[in-house]
């Protein structure tokens, strides 16, 4: 079935056009490089995996239920349309939200793919080209994995927020070559990694459960990247270059947060744009929500060198200023291995199956016929 027939409203012009500014760079030193940066590298080679493989798409999921999402976390709760909705109703609403959050990480993982691929072109040194090659790669992999899921598992997608659209415009069209490493690498994996997160840990439902601990396992690796290269380069702007970043940050942020209300799902069950970003604002687990969402942005824009008295300010007025603490390594360590931890329980079950069906064709055959 073509995709345009699953989409709730039209996705508008089929190829949405990008036009591309700033130079394609090459290098002719082929034998230096930064070792960390080689050495991430070797581990996005090292890494590469099948989604066709490593998921175990045989597992059921409820379209009506697909990550057990409770009343509580339904925007419409507690509000005066609750008490109208069916168990239909609400089994139709979690089905458009979880359309509606894996859709935008579908459009998402398509701009990161996009983002990585012009990383590859546009940045001075061999050693970063060579690593985005991979991440290209991994996003390729995500974008298949969640377009599939959508698909054959939720029957249903939603277009490309417009919060999000507008961020990967500015991010692709400005000719500086780390601008993608900021919009990106920084910004949108930075956002998608704790949403994706959030997910991970609260849903009961096996397949995105699967899905999201691996791509968050290849996203550990990317930001990482992002961090080392800005990190290195941001040392040598000017106060004024390093202010033209931190705007881009900030009214990325904003664009970030706003892109979270899903406003989109409740027009489609009847309620107005106005009365649902009243909704969305009023809702405390979209307040919590938005909060842990930046628990990966904050301390990465603080750790690339991008703290200045306005972005300060910025994120006091977010209520999220203090995340600027957090331990992202930490963070990035339990991504790569909970996905390890998930393959280590996976296999094994597996394993104890097979023994088990071994035996019982053991005793089947000693039995007298």
């Amino acid at each position: 079935m073509s995709t345009h027939e699953l989409y709730t409203t039209g996705p508008g012009e089929g190829v949405w056009q990008v036009p591309a500014t700033g130079a394609a760079r090459f290098s002719w030193e082929y034998a230096d490089g930064r070792e960390r940066l080689l050495a991430l590298y070797q581990k996005g080679k090292d890494k590469q995996w099948d989604g066709a493989k490593r998921i175990d798409w045989e597992l059921e999921v409820d379209p009506y239920d697909p990550l057990g999402t409770p009343d509580e976390a339904l925007t419409l709760h507690g509000t005066r349309h609750w008490a109208k909705l069916t168990e239909k109703d609400k089994g139709e609403l979690r089905r458009h939200y979880t359309a509606w959050n894996f859709s935008q990480f579908l459009h998402g993982e398509q701009g990161a793919m996009v983002c990585a691929a012009r990383i590859v072109e546009s940045v001075p040194d061999l050693d970063a080209k060579f690593y985005s090659a991979t991440q290209t790669m991994d996003e390729a992999r995500h974008a298949e994995i969640f377009g599939r899921f959508l698909h054959e598992k939720v029957g249903m997608l939603y277009p490309v927020n417009d919060s999000l659209r507008g961020l990967l415009g500015d991010t692709l069209r400005d000719s500086r070559w780390d601008m993608p490493y900021l919009g990106m690498q920084v910004l949108i994996e930075g956002l998608a990694l704790a949403a994706f997160g959030m997910i991970r840990d609260t849903t009961d439902k096996p397949l995105p459960k699967q899905i999201l601990a691996y791509v968050m396992q290849d996203e550990a690796r990317h930001v990482a990247f992002g961090r080392m290269a800005l990190r290195d380069y941001y040392k040598q702007l000017t106060d004024a270059e390093l202010r033209e970043r931190e705007e881009f940050v900030i009214e990325g942020c904003h664009l970030m947060r706003d892109r979270l209300q899903g406003v989109e799902v409740l027009e489609n069950f009847g309620v107005s744009k106005k009365e649902a970003r009243e909704f969305s604002e009023q809702s405390e687990f979209l307040h919590l929500f938005r909060r842990l969402l930046f628990s990966r942005i904050v301390p990465c824009v603080k750790d690339i060198g991008l703290w200045g008295e306005r972005l300060q300010k910025a994120y006091l007025e977010m209520g999220v200023f203090e995340m600027g603490d957090s331990n992202l390594d930490l963070l990035m360590r339990q991504d790569e291995e909970m996905a390890e931890a998930l393959d280590r329980e996976r296999f094994a079950t597996e394993e104890r199956e097979r023994v088990a069906e071994v035996e019982a064709a053991i005793a089947d055959g000693h039995r007298p016929g």
